[in-house]
């Protein structure tokens, strides 16, 4: 299983990321979890093809996880490639009908397929060997954290969200939890997460996680990368990893 980050930013621009997207390649298929503006353009310097997408799972509904899917279907369309699939959460299906209906020189052109999900929802997308199981996040809108469970590793993606309790039960014993981690020590946030919450997180529930990568950051992250590793480092046995944009990690 090969995880490449397309996107590790959010919505406020700055040198080196764009906004969220991470491409998951499992058995040289791949599959894109959110896809926020400047993800698409991320292919081609990755090595990848836009054409080979045809599976999407969004995290949650805000511009900066959402706003290249149009674009990539646009893409693909232009490419030879009409289908695709959509998983994400409540509210998915009349979003996307709304946006895509706006450019309706593509809508009739394309056959999209929306499967919205409820919170402990388990499924294998098509053409996949492997199993999903989404929980509820704590976020400002309804916000789904998933786990990919294949032959050849384990691991949960958070979305946009504070530490909770369901995310760190789908994490247990899993290879790595993708959490975001949007602001540094000292600063009192809802919504997001801190090195410092994540830490009394782990300290209270420690899940038993290989390793933790952390994206998702604001500029306001900058210069606190060693801080954040020395704070959560201490709470498992594996790895504090601070994610790129183009970084690739095998389990």
């Amino acid at each position: 299983m090969e995880i490449t980050f397309l996107g590790t930013g959010v919505a406020i621009p700055q040198m080196g990321r764009v906004q969220s997207g991470v491409l998951v390649r499992l058995e040289e298929k791949p599959m894109l979890i959110d896809c926020g503006s400047g993800v698409l353009n991320r292919f081609p310097e990755a090595g990848l093809s836009h054409t080979e997408v045809d599976t999407v799972l969004l995290s949650h509904l805000h511009l900066d996880h959402v706003a290249d899917l149009v674009p990539l279907i646009k893409a693909n369309w232009l490419r030879g490639k009409t289908d695709m699939r959509v998983y994400g959460p409540e509210g998915t299906d009349d979003w996307f009908s709304t946006v895509l209906g706006a450019y309706e020189y593509i809508q009739d052109e394309v056959d999209v397929d929306v499967v919205e999900l409820s919170p402990g929802k388990e499924f294998t997308p098509e053409g996949f060997d492997c199993e999903i199981t989404c929980v509820a996040a704590i976020h400002s809108v309804p916000t789904l954290a998933y786990r990919v469970t294949a032959e050849d590793g384990e691991f949960v993606y958070s979305g946009d969200t504070e530490p909770c309790r369901e995310i760190m039960d789908l994490a247990a014993e899993s290879d790595l939890l993708i959490h975001e981690c949007s602001f540094p020590p000292g600063i009192n946030v809802t919504n997001h997460t801190t090195p410092t919450t994540l830490a009394e997180m782990l300290d209270e529930y420690n899940p038993e996680v290989g390793s933790i990568c952390l994206t998702h950051f604001y500029p306001d992250m900058r210069g606190h990368e060693r801080e954040a590793i020395y704070r959560l480092k201490g709470y498992l046995e594996g790895e504090v990893i601070l994610a790129e944009d183009l970084m690739k990690l095998e389990l």
